[in-house]
């Protein structure tokens, strides 16, 4: 049974300087030079939390700020609605909605969440010293709910662009709907931090420490897509029988998704030359492609990003895959299966900076 319950947010107060200073991406999308341009957008924006240079600064810019009012804890519980209103990379205009709880968290074995993709070590152990050094959750993790939720009515209580996303944040009232006691989740992004959260748990032992900040996005809704996430190799090793098209790799990949999902295939560039590449077993593109010898292996959702890395001779090949579905996903998880990294590209993800949830 999934226990989901409201939280006393901490939020940045009016001291703290406009909202839009304020938030920034989730650290795991932040490369040095993002991270770089966040932390100069002021003092406390929320990459200071995220992306410390170490874990006892992070610390005591968390006291601080909290002691000087920059930020500020709400006096009651209460449930949040996330709507994020973005341009997908097809160019599509959608709406993508979301409640944001504090969820007890559990091991997969209890089949309250389950993971879809695998993990490593090293990003786990940097978020489990900052979880220990602020205990707090700074951002939330992203999981899908395979039912429905109801909006609420009225003007948000606020609203924020970032990287080209609207947000609006309401605050909702009461407990969260029944139906969510008897649900399972599947996590689309937040793996690491899941896994860090029940670590910290069971050092610590608390019953604040069982919670994390999660938002539950319900599959039942127009907004949530995924799109591919392609793979630029910088050395390729064999492949199996590719097959050379005369057409261009953006309409070989266009026809792919088109055809029907019988078997894995994928779209190869490499030398200015277009192939396909098909297995002949039932099983994900992203994890037909494990098979091969695929070194200096980056990752980008853009195809042209891809193919472009290719003709500037930064790379030797590139795979343009489909998507995956949200069936194909919960189905994964709900097999109890994962899929190699950097299977799914959620977007947009979820903003940093709205909400913290103290865990003392």
């Amino acid at each position: 049974m999934a226990v989901v319950k409201p939280f006393r947010a901490v939020r940045y107060g009016e001291r703290a300087g406009p909202i839009e200073q304020l938030v920034a991406p989730p650290y795991d999308v932040l490369g040095e030079r993002e991270r770089a341009e966040y932390l100069t957008r002021s003092p406390y924006n929320v990459v200071h939390l995220t992306l410390p240079d170490d874990e006892a600064d992070a610390a005591r810019l968390w006291r601080e700020w909290q002691g000087e009012a920059l930020l500020v804890r709400d006096e009651s519980p209460a449930c949040w609605w996330l709507s994020q209103t973005y341009t997908g990379p097809d160019g599509v205009e959608r709406t993508r909605d979301g409640l944001v709880v504090a969820l007890r968290v559990e091991p997969y074995s209890a089949g309250v969440v389950l993971p879809h993709e695998r993990t490593h070590a090293r990003p786990k152990e940097g978020r489990l010293r900052l979880l220990r050094a602020l205990r707090a959750n700074v951002e939330p993790i992203f999981l899908l709910y395979d039912g429905e939720l109801a909006a609420p009515g009225g003007e948000p209580e606020l609203t924020v662009e970032l990287e080209g996303v609207r947000n609006r944040l309401w605050r909702g009232e009461g407990e969260p709907p029944p139906e969510l006691l008897d649900a399972s989740f599947t996590i689309a992004d937040g793996h690491h931090r899941y896994e860090t959260a029940l670590a910290f748990h069971a050092e610590d032992g608390s019953e604040e420490s069982a919670y994390m900040m999660v938002v539950l996005v319900p599959t039942a809704q127009e907004g949530l897509t995924i799109f591919p996430t392609h793979r630029i190799v910088e050395r390729l090793g064999g492949v199996d029988a590719p097959l050379e098209t005369d057409v261009t790799p953006y309409e070989a990949l266009a026809e792919i998704e088109a055809n029907a999902r019988e078997w894995p295939v994928a779209v190869l560039y490499r030398n200015g030359r277009t192939y396909l590449v098909q297995g002949n077993a039932a099983e994900l593109d992203a994890a037909f492609l494990e098979r091969f010898q695929l070194e200096g292996v980056s990752y980008t959702p853009r195809a042209e990003e891809a193919v472009a890395a290719v003709d500037r001779g930064d790379a030797e090949a590139a795979f343009l895959l489909r998507a995956p579905t949200v069936e194909q996903v919960l189905a994964v998880a709900g097999r109890g299966e994962t899929m190699p990294q950097k299977s799914t590209y959620f977007y947009p993800k979820l903003p940093s900076g709205l909400l913290f949830q103290l865990l003392d």
